[in-house]
């Protein structure tokens, strides 16, 4: 049987370090306010006026996954970007990512679920890869968020969250008997809570794209109804767990690791304490990182890989909400 495995992975993270005492200097907040209501305590951005985009960010982090993988550009079947910021608006980033890899002729699918982005490209690769369509894949889940946010004491709730940065895994096809690779998956939608995190630009349902209109209700930039992310968070993600636990044929103790998506540490650690999950069996970074979106997963997974915290056989759990609303999980079991 054909397995869908992560054989190598790879991460960076732009070089302007961001500490909570620099937005303090720009809004009402604190060191103390951020940590309390997100963990967050520093993020990445990317410098201002520097000619970068999310591709580049992606580029990086490719670059590594590829040579800890052994493979060249040219060896890839697909390259799928995962992403809710891309360089421009047409084309997606996939295709610049593409082109500066050297990567000719691989097709190069763009996905904008935000959040869980990361979660449908595994199911996608996996999809691919069990139809034999596909045998070596790029997955990429990367953001710049930064040139996005409103940089103010209103919208400070989405202002100090949101980061820069790239993870990328290197998926293949490999064929085996044993239970090893992508598990299994489970993704939901409920377009009910499509307004509780959102952003207007550059599209709109009607009207310019760009008008006076869009810029004075300041549609360009994110927002987000905390309450309401976090209340759905902490009920949601447990419900997808007991979803993928069942489907999996397993239980939570037979879980080593516990990846969510860096979204609140507050959130996180209120579902660690819902399913009885130990302290030594969930990941969390986003004190460091601050939530990079699609790429807070595969950033946190090549972080574990790299310290050696994860050994052969042991299973994974990839969980997380975003806007949409959607939601999900996937199980990995390393070869």
């Amino acid at each position: 049987m054909i397995r869908s495995i992560i054989k190598s992975t790879g991460r960076y993270l732009p070089d302007r370090h961001v500490p909570n005492e620099y937005l303090s200097e720009l809004m009402e907040t604190s060191n103390d306010w951020i940590v309390q209501r997100t963990g967050i305590e520093a993020r990445y951005w990317v410098s201002e006026g520097k000619d970068f985009g999310t591709s580049d960010l992606a580029y990086e982090a490719s670059i590594i996954a590829l040579e800890r993988a052994g493979w060249h550009p040219e060896d890839l079947d697909l390259i799928v970007f995962a992403t809710m910021t891309p360089d421009v608006n047409v084309p997606g980033s996939g295709a610049f990512l593409q082109n500066r890899l050297g990567a000719k002729n691989v097709p190069a699918l763009d996905i904008r679920q935000q959040c869980t982005g990361f979660l449908h490209g595994l199911e996608i690769c996996d999809a691919y890869i069990r139809s034999e369509k596909a045998q070596k894949i790029l997955l990429v889940g990367a953001e710049f968020q930064s040139r996005y946010l409103e940089l103010t004491t209103e919208n400070r709730d989405t202002a100090v969250i949101f980061a820069d940065g790239a993870g990328v895994v290197c998926i293949e096809g490999v064929e085996s008997n044993n239970d090893i690779g992508i598990i299994t998956s489970i993704l939901h939608a409920d377009g009910k809570y499509s307004g509780a995190l959102r952003v207007g630009m550059p599209a709109r349902k009607s009207g310019k794209a760009i008008s006076p209109t869009v810029m004075e209700n300041k549609e360009h930039f994110p927002y987000m109804e905390g309450k309401t992310v976090f209340k759905l968070a902490v009920t949601r993600l447990p419900m997808v767990t007991a979803e993928l636990l069942e489907k999996a044929n397993m239980k939570i103790e037979d879980v080593d690791m516990v990846i969510p998506h860096q979204a609140n540490l507050r959130i996180n650690e209120a579902f660690k304490e819902r399913m009885n999950i130990p302290k030594e069996k969930i990941y969390n970074n986003i004190q460091r990182y601050g939530n990079t979106t699609a790429a807070t997963i595969p950033i946190a997974l090549d972080e574990l890989m790299e310290k050696n915290m994860l050994k052969s056989k042991d299973t994974i759990m990839f969980i997380g909400l975003g806007a949409g609303l959607t939601w999900g999980g996937v199980v990995y079991k390393l070869p």
